[in-house]
């Protein structure tokens, strides 16, 4: 995840200074040494909520338990520092299995610090991925699967119907009825005329890190365009279609409230709330009954979402690979998959407990987030077949979500959007042709 921050140059040994949840002093060496397996398993991961560290300890406790061949020792770093840590931090010197957030995946593999999974772990294991995972954890140049995931994410309109229907608005049921463009600005202006203010939606103005790119990317698949096609930006991030989709959107400024609280929703102070599957469990809670999730907005080749978070993979140098599958293999079981994704809500990355699960499964309340997940568009052009895209996988991806996420907010901050992305896109393309393409056609 490119947290749009500036590095705050964290060292490794400072990394390794904070508390290791491992339930051994093992320390946090690179393997066993021995390259034949045994021994112990390194792993580091984000520092995420609550929730998910207690759920992530279980599971290492769980896989220390339930074998005596390896021991998992766990590594977590703060999640605002961690992917600079993994990115600054050289191959030897990091674990044997290392959490990853999904769109870092290419450059990864670019700079040699994740190795593929294919021949390592259990064949059921990659079988069990859901297509969506699968997407957004296969490199494009060599077809390999460098990841397994738990979980994916998704985007919607969690909404009050009770405020949708005083204020005359009918909303979609589904996918197949998302609102258009112009059937979302009705929407908006009605409930602004029985609103106080006029402040009406919620789009997380508050959130920073990866939020402006994976929040709104949608806009610009929904029109039909890659923002990059063979590594190019321009003529695709600043084509017609897309600046007048984001210029539409900044028009939409003076019915969002600033959410400087993040209480925007939860407080009834809007109807509507743009935003991922991470918030369900607050807004059911607040709202109750009362809760409807949306698709989002289609600005022409039909609704479009995110996917793709956090994963796993194996350090290319590791000298313990077999005990680094062992432990990818046991965290993509049912049993680990279910536990975390209870823990955060999150839609399940594996096709067996995403049909079972309560709130993903086919009358759950989060159904149309799994639904969306379902109809993947991989690498293909976003169009009216598909629903959730994989943010764009290559090693450009740090730039080229900086210059998205500026470019768009910019524009939303009354900037000029067809300058601001012709800026982005001369920005992104120079990113490649100084790197010959990162090796990708």
């Amino acid at each position: 995840m490119n947290n749009r921050r500036t590095p705050i140059g964290i060292a490794l040994a400072a990394a390794l200074t904070l508390t290791a949840c491992g339930g051994n002093d093992n320390g946090a060496s690179s393997g066993n040494g021995d390259g034949e397996g045994g021994g112990e398993v390194t792993v580091w991961a984000h520092q995420g909520q609550e929730s998910e560290v207690d759920a992530l300890q279980a599971a290492v406790d769980g896989f220390n338990s339930s074998q005596e061949e390896y021991t998992a020792s766990l590594q977590l770093v703060p999640e605002a520092d961690y992917t600079s840590t993994v990115t600054t931090t050289s191959g030897d010197s990091l674990p044997d299995v290392l959490e990853y957030d999904g769109p870092m995946m290419a450059s990864l593999v670019y700079a040699g610090k994740l190795a593929p999974v294919g021949d390592l772990v259990a064949a059921d294991t990659l079988d069990n991925q859901t297509d969506s995972a699968l997407a957004q954890n296969t490199y494009p140049s060599d077809g390999e699967v460098y990841g397994i995931s738990q979980f994916d994410a998704s985007l919607g309109i969690y909404a009050s119907a009770a405020k949708l229907e005083a204020a005359g608005v009918e909303y979609p049921q589904g996918l197949e009825d998302a609102w258009t463009v112009e059937e979302f600005e009705a929407a908006l202006e009605a409930l602004a005329a029985e609103d106080e203010d006029g402040q009406v939606l919620d789009i997380k103005e508050n959130y920073g890190a990866e939020w402006p790119t994976y929040g709104f990317l949608p806009v610009a698949w929904s029109t039909g365009q890659n923002i990059v096609e063979d590594n190019t930006a321009d003529g695709n991030l600043n084509s017609p279609e897309v600046v007048a989709a984001v210029e539409r959107f900044a028009g939409w400024r003076e019915y969002i409230d600033p959410n400087t609280d993040d209480a925007a929703f939860v407080d009834g102070r809007v109807a509507m709330s743009w935003v991922g599957h991470w918030m369900y469990n607050p807004y059911a809670e607040a709202l109750g009954e009362d809760l409807v999730v949306l698709p989002l907005p289609d600005f022409g080749a039909g609704p479009k979402s995110g996917q793709g978070s956090w994963a796993w993979g194996v350090n290319p140098e590791s000298e313990n690979a077999e005990g680094a599958a062992a432990f990818l293999d046991f965290l993509a079981s049912d049993e680990q998959v279910a536990a975390m994704t209870e823990a955060n809500a999150a839609p399940p990355a594996t096709t067996t407990v995403l049909e079972s699960s309560e709130l993903y499964g086919a009358d759950g309340p989060l159904a149309i987030f799994a639904e969306s997940l379902q109809a993947t568009c991989g690498d293909a052009v976003p169009s009216a077949d598909c629903v959730a895209v994989p943010r764009p996988i290559t090693p450009a991806y740090p730039v080229i979500s900086q210059q998205f996420s500026e470019a768009f907010f910019g524009a939303y901050e009354g900037g000029n959007a067809q300058e601001l992305l012709d800026t982005a896109a001369r920005t992104i393309d120079l990113d490649f042709q100084d790197n010959d393409g990162y090796g990708l056609s």
